[in-house]
Protein backbone atom coordinates (compact mmCIF):
# COMPACT_ATOMS: atom_id res chain seq x y z
CA UNK A 1 0.00 0.00 0.00
CA UNK A 2 1.63 3.09 -1.05
CA UNK A 3 1.11 6.35 0.60
CA UNK A 4 1.77 10.12 0.13
CA UNK A 5 2.95 12.56 3.06
CA UNK A 6 4.69 15.73 3.80
CA UNK A 7 8.34 15.64 4.26
CA UNK A 8 8.39 14.38 7.98
CA UNK A 9 12.17 15.43 9.99
CA UNK A 10 13.03 11.53 9.68
CA UNK A 11 13.43 11.42 5.53
CA UNK A 12 14.86 14.40 4.79
CA UNK A 13 17.78 13.04 4.14
CA UNK A 14 16.67 9.81 3.07
CA UNK A 15 14.90 12.39 0.79
CA UNK A 16 18.21 13.77 -0.30
CA UNK A 17 19.55 11.04 -1.13
CA UNK A 18 16.78 9.70 -3.06
CA UNK A 19 16.66 12.75 -5.50
CA UNK A 20 20.90 12.68 -5.91
CA UNK A 21 20.19 8.80 -6.90
CA UNK A 22 17.36 9.51 -9.12
CA UNK A 23 18.80 11.88 -11.27
CA UNK A 24 22.49 10.89 -10.96
CA UNK A 25 20.66 7.40 -12.28
CA UNK A 26 18.82 9.36 -15.41
CA UNK A 27 21.58 12.03 -16.23
CA UNK A 28 25.32 12.22 -14.71
CA UNK A 29 26.68 12.24 -11.02
CA UNK A 30 26.71 16.31 -11.27
CA UNK A 31 23.34 16.36 -12.37
CA UNK A 32 22.18 14.22 -9.09
CA UNK A 33 24.73 16.49 -6.55
CA UNK A 34 22.99 19.92 -8.39
CA UNK A 35 19.68 18.75 -7.91
CA UNK A 36 20.56 17.58 -4.13
CA UNK A 37 21.89 20.72 -3.27
CA UNK A 38 18.67 23.09 -4.79
CA UNK A 39 16.61 20.89 -2.48
CA UNK A 40 19.05 21.99 0.25
CA UNK A 41 18.75 25.08 -0.79
CA UNK A 42 15.07 25.54 -0.75
CA UNK A 43 14.47 23.96 2.33
CA UNK A 44 16.70 27.07 4.13
CA UNK A 45 14.76 29.87 1.67
CA UNK A 46 11.46 31.94 3.33
CA UNK A 47 10.27 30.12 0.28
CA UNK A 48 10.31 26.56 1.73
CA UNK A 49 6.81 25.13 2.23
CA UNK A 50 7.67 21.84 4.16
CA UNK A 51 3.93 20.76 3.97
CA UNK A 52 4.30 20.48 0.14
CA UNK A 53 7.77 18.92 -0.01
CA UNK A 54 5.87 15.43 -0.47
CA UNK A 55 7.27 11.61 -0.74
CA UNK A 56 5.61 8.86 -1.27
CA UNK A 57 6.44 5.76 0.86
CA UNK A 58 6.04 1.90 -0.35
CA UNK A 59 4.31 -0.84 2.05
CA UNK A 60 8.21 -1.02 3.78
CA UNK A 61 8.27 2.75 4.35
CA UNK A 62 10.35 3.45 1.76
CA UNK A 63 10.73 6.51 -0.34
CA UNK A 64 9.50 5.75 -3.98
CA UNK A 65 8.97 9.22 -5.26
CA UNK A 66 9.58 12.55 -4.39
CA UNK A 67 8.24 16.24 -5.25
CA UNK A 68 8.84 19.55 -3.66
CA UNK A 69 6.57 22.41 -4.57
CA UNK A 70 7.73 26.17 -3.01
CA UNK A 71 6.91 29.31 -3.26
CA UNK A 72 8.16 31.94 -6.21
CA UNK A 73 7.81 34.86 -7.44
CA UNK A 74 8.11 36.95 -10.75
CA UNK A 75 9.93 40.33 -10.57
CA UNK A 76 8.90 40.53 -6.62
CA UNK A 77 5.56 39.91 -7.41
CA UNK A 78 3.11 36.99 -6.73
CA UNK A 79 5.01 35.31 -4.02
CA UNK A 80 1.99 34.78 -1.90
CA UNK A 81 0.35 33.08 -5.05
CA UNK A 82 2.78 31.22 -7.33
CA UNK A 83 4.26 28.21 -6.97
CA UNK A 84 7.38 26.39 -8.63
CA UNK A 85 7.43 22.49 -8.75
CA UNK A 86 10.85 21.18 -8.41
CA UNK A 87 12.03 18.25 -8.33
CA UNK A 88 10.19 15.72 -9.54
CA UNK A 89 11.68 12.08 -8.82
CA UNK A 90 10.91 8.70 -8.87
CA UNK A 91 12.72 5.34 -8.12
CA UNK A 92 13.85 4.40 -11.58
CA UNK A 93 12.77 0.86 -11.47
CA UNK A 94 9.45 2.44 -10.66
CA UNK A 95 8.93 4.68 -13.47
CA UNK A 96 5.98 4.88 -15.68
CA UNK A 97 3.69 3.64 -12.89
CA UNK A 98 1.73 6.52 -12.40
CA UNK A 99 3.79 7.92 -8.90
CA UNK A 100 4.55 11.10 -10.34
CA UNK A 101 1.21 12.50 -11.48
CA UNK A 102 -0.31 10.47 -8.14
CA UNK A 103 2.24 13.42 -6.12
CA UNK A 104 1.64 16.47 -8.32
CA UNK A 105 -2.34 15.94 -8.23
CA UNK A 106 -1.99 15.67 -4.61
CA UNK A 107 0.09 18.80 -4.42
CA UNK A 108 -2.09 21.00 -6.20
CA UNK A 109 -4.58 19.83 -3.81
CA UNK A 110 -2.88 20.98 -0.66
CA UNK A 111 -1.98 23.86 -2.92
CA UNK A 112 -5.75 24.83 -3.57
CA UNK A 113 -6.12 24.37 0.19
CA UNK A 114 -3.68 26.96 0.90
CA UNK A 115 -4.86 29.35 -1.55
CA UNK A 116 -2.19 29.59 -4.23
CA UNK A 117 -3.54 30.32 -7.30
CA UNK A 118 -0.82 29.08 -10.15
CA UNK A 119 2.08 26.69 -10.31
CA UNK A 120 5.15 27.04 -12.51
CA UNK A 121 7.32 24.17 -14.11
CA UNK A 122 9.88 24.04 -16.04
CA UNK A 123 10.74 20.76 -18.32
CA UNK A 124 9.14 18.76 -21.12
CA UNK A 125 5.92 19.61 -22.04
CA UNK A 126 4.77 15.94 -23.11
CA UNK A 127 5.39 15.32 -19.46
CA UNK A 128 3.52 17.91 -17.72
CA UNK A 129 0.98 18.78 -20.44
CA UNK A 130 -1.33 15.78 -19.15
CA UNK A 131 -1.37 17.78 -16.11
CA UNK A 132 -2.77 20.75 -17.29
CA UNK A 133 0.41 23.24 -17.67
CA UNK A 134 0.88 25.48 -20.52
CA UNK A 135 3.39 27.57 -21.82
CA UNK A 136 3.66 30.09 -19.73
CA UNK A 137 5.10 32.39 -22.45
CA UNK A 138 1.65 32.72 -24.11
CA UNK A 139 0.45 34.25 -20.69
CA UNK A 140 3.19 36.80 -20.03
CA UNK A 141 5.66 34.58 -18.65
CA UNK A 142 8.86 34.58 -20.08
CA UNK A 143 12.58 33.46 -18.47
CA UNK A 144 14.90 35.12 -18.39
CA UNK A 145 18.06 34.93 -20.86
CA UNK A 146 20.14 33.76 -17.56
CA UNK A 147 17.33 30.92 -17.63
CA UNK A 148 18.18 28.09 -20.60
CA UNK A 149 15.59 26.53 -21.74
CA UNK A 150 15.91 23.95 -24.56
CA UNK A 151 12.65 26.37 -26.17
CA UNK A 152 10.30 28.63 -24.93
CA UNK A 153 7.73 26.03 -24.37
CA UNK A 154 9.82 23.95 -21.53
CA UNK A 155 8.64 27.09 -18.98
CA UNK A 156 4.83 26.03 -18.11
CA UNK A 157 2.22 27.10 -15.67
CA UNK A 158 -0.66 25.30 -14.61
CA UNK A 159 -3.71 27.39 -13.34
CA UNK A 160 -5.20 26.43 -9.48
CA UNK A 161 -7.85 28.85 -9.76
CA UNK A 162 -9.92 29.66 -12.67
CA UNK A 163 -8.61 33.09 -14.27
CA UNK A 164 -5.34 33.75 -12.28
CA UNK A 165 -3.49 34.00 -15.66
CA UNK A 166 -5.25 36.74 -17.19
CA UNK A 167 -3.63 39.12 -13.61
CA UNK A 168 -0.11 37.22 -13.73
CA UNK A 169 2.84 37.95 -15.73
CA UNK A 170 6.45 38.98 -15.52
CA UNK A 171 10.05 37.68 -16.08
CA UNK A 172 10.99 34.63 -14.59
CA UNK A 173 15.02 34.12 -12.74
CA UNK A 174 16.72 31.95 -10.91
CA UNK A 175 18.47 34.80 -8.84
CA UNK A 176 17.30 33.60 -5.36
CA UNK A 177 18.92 29.95 -5.99
CA UNK A 178 22.87 30.05 -6.54
CA UNK A 179 22.32 26.55 -7.66
CA UNK A 180 20.53 27.55 -10.52
CA UNK A 181 22.97 30.29 -11.61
Amino acid sequence: MRKIIAIEEKYKELALDFVETVFTEYSDAEEGKLVRNLVEEIRRYRFYLPELELIMLDEKEEIIGYTMFSKFHLEGKYEDELLMLTPVAVKTSMQRQHISKELIDYGFQKATEMGFKAVLVEGNPQNYRARGFVTSADYGIVADESVHLPAKECLMIKELQENTLQHMSGVLAYTDYKSLR
